[in-house]
């Protein structure tokens, strides 16, 4: 399976978790959290453990907190393409 494929999987698994995300959300979350956990070894100096380990970390995440990613909100611009326009309020 290519990374692509893993993603799209791992956006299937998000959206089952959390039905508020649309589906261009869902996946653009797994993209986010598969490169933060990429970003963050290389940061320390980790050697890579490979896709497998970064499809696990994906999955923990989506796990521990999937169903309230729609409730993020942050000031960082980097996320901010991942706020819908939602009245959380």
């Amino acid at each position: 399976m290519n990374r692509s494929e893993q993603y799209e999987r791992l956006a299937k698994i998000l959206k089952e978790k959390n039905d508020v995300l649309s589906e261009l959300e869902a996946l653009t979350w797994v993209e986010v959290l598969w490169e933060d956990f990429e970003t963050t070894l290389a940061r320390a100096g980790e050697p890579y453990p490979g896709e497998a380990k970064s499809f696990q970390y994906v999955v923990q995440q989506i796990d521990a907190y999937g169903p309230q990613l729609h409730l993020f909100q942050t000031k960082n611009e980097k996320f901010k393409h991942l706020m819908s326009k939602r009245d959380l309020h």
